[in-house]
């Protein structure tokens, strides 16, 4: 399975913008990718929220809605599978999620178990964590799911012998990241799975550098640089 790691930029709030930057890389990796996979919150940017839920239910999105009928519409087209992170609504719950379209169809919808994605000490019971772990099946591959500080904090939950999809929004600096920051995300990758798959998007803020990673056997096997909008294409 051909994978595309997504480090394209994305803006706070900006739904639009950002859906029409899956879309081209869709249109851009359709014949040469059977998967493409962005960061954490990408569909609305991981400081897309208030912390005020009247106005971030607004902002969240439904597995119903209009977005993601859009994304199972180009999973088709296209001919290649998303797994995107989106804040998503469910009644009047909110949370930060990953979401799984292949072949016009939802296969698997990922909650972060962590409660970093939130500011908690300002937040309500409307925002809330998931609670399962499961690893799901997309072209003949078994593949777990897991969000940023889910394998920070919880690593043993996500110990597999299958594929590790690693969704994640991290703000160090390039000096940070070259100088020990990116091994030490090897490092931990190791703890759950021999073969990890990290994405990290480009966003308006310049404490954030995206970039996109291969981890094996907690070895940097394959990588994209800092800040480029660039796919990383790695061979599963």
């Amino acid at each position: 399975m051909r994978v595309g790691l997504v480090s394209y930029r994305c803006e706070n709030r900006n739904t639009q913008f950002n859906l029409r930057q899956i879309g081209l890389a869709l249109q851009r990796m359709a014949g040469k990718a059977d998967l493409l996979c962005f960061g954490e919150a990408f569909l609305q940017g991981f400081d897309a929220l208030s912390w005020k839920y009247e106005k971030d239910r607004t902002i969240a999105l439904e597995r119903s809605s209009e977005e993601i009928s859009q994304l199972k519409q180009w999973t088709v087209q296209y001919g290649i599978s998303l797994i995107t992170g989106y804040i998503e609504k469910d009644n009047d719950k909110l949370y930060s999620s990953c979401i799984v379209i292949s072949e016009g169809r939802i296969v698997h919808n990922y909650r972060r178990i962590s409660k970093g994605w939130k500011e908690y000490t300002k937040t309500d019971a409307h925002y809330c964590e998931g609670n399962e772990v499961r690893p799901f099946q997309l072209h003949g591959r078994e593949i777990l799911l897991t969000l940023c500080g889910d394998l920070w904090e919880f690593p043993e939950r996500f110990k597999t012998d299958c594929l590790l999809i690693w969704p994640v929004y991290v703000n160090y600096s390039t000096e940070e990241w070259e100088n020990g920051a990116l091994e030490e995300y090897a490092a931990q990758a190791s703890l759950a799975a021999e073969d990890v798959l990290m994405i990290n998007p480009v966003d308006h803020d310049p404490e954030n550098h995206g970039g996109s990673f291969r981890f094996q056997n907690g070895q940097i096997t394959a990588r994209i640089p800092f800040d480029q909008e660039e796919i990383l294409i790695t061979e599963v």
